[in-house]
């Protein structure tokens, strides 16, 4: 028990040094430290399908099911990544914000579902746990598919409108900070002249 407890340590250790990882990365890719949080987002959602995935096959949650979800992290974070890089590109060539997720959502699709069902493919070998240590190594493929499809279902339905949401609250906040900005500015001109 003392030995599982601290691998599982290290485990979460490490899969929270991952998800650092890409949270900078993201910042340095986008430009800003606001975006990247939708993008992560789509990590918990995939953390839905691993725990029904395994529920559904028996499975615990063990080392090779914990290895599965940091495999997961990176994985889930690509389509994520796809869609809003895309989007944030049609916004900045001039698109309304809405405009520019839905294109997002409806040109970036077929990619998706394409390196999803081809991730799937490749993990249900492992999923089966056919062969000499088979058994061992099962729950980190049904961890790997489960998350998939999960995260791929609920990514292109709430990280587009998590990131719709995001930016209004960065536009009120941007506006905010304007108004206070000219509100402090408009007394030090009117004082400028009178003094002078």
């Amino acid at each position: 028990m003392q030995d599982q407890a601290d691998v599982f340590g290290k485990i979460f250790a490490a899969l929270g040094l991952a998800v650092l990882m890409m949270y900078l990365i993201l910042v340095v890719q986008f430009g800003s430290f606001l975006d990247p949080l939708a993008i992560l987002l789509s990590l918990p959602l995939s953390l839905v399908g691993v725990v029904l995935i395994l529920l559904l096959t028996g499975d615990t949650l063990n080392l090779m099911s914990l290895i599965g979800v940091i495999l997961l992290m990176g994985i889930v974070a690509k389509n994520a990544i796809l869609l809003i890089d895309f989007a944030k590109w049609n916004h900045e060539e001039g698109m309304p914000l809405r405009e520019a997720l839905i294109e997002a959502g409806r040109v970036r699709l077929r990619p998706i579902i394409m390196t999803t069902l081809a991730l799937i493919a490749g993990m249900i070998p492992v999923a089966l746990g056919h062969g000499e240590g088979g058994d061992f190594r099962a729950p980190l493929g049904r961890a790997v598919i489960g998350g998939t499809i999960t995260s791929t279902l609920l990514t292109l339905l709430v990280i587009p409108t998590v990131y719709e949401t995001m930016a209004g609250w960065r536009e009120k906040l941007r506006g905010r900070f304007r108004r206070r900005t000219h509100v402090r500015a408009a007394p030090a001109e009117q004082a400028g002249p009178a003094g002078g």
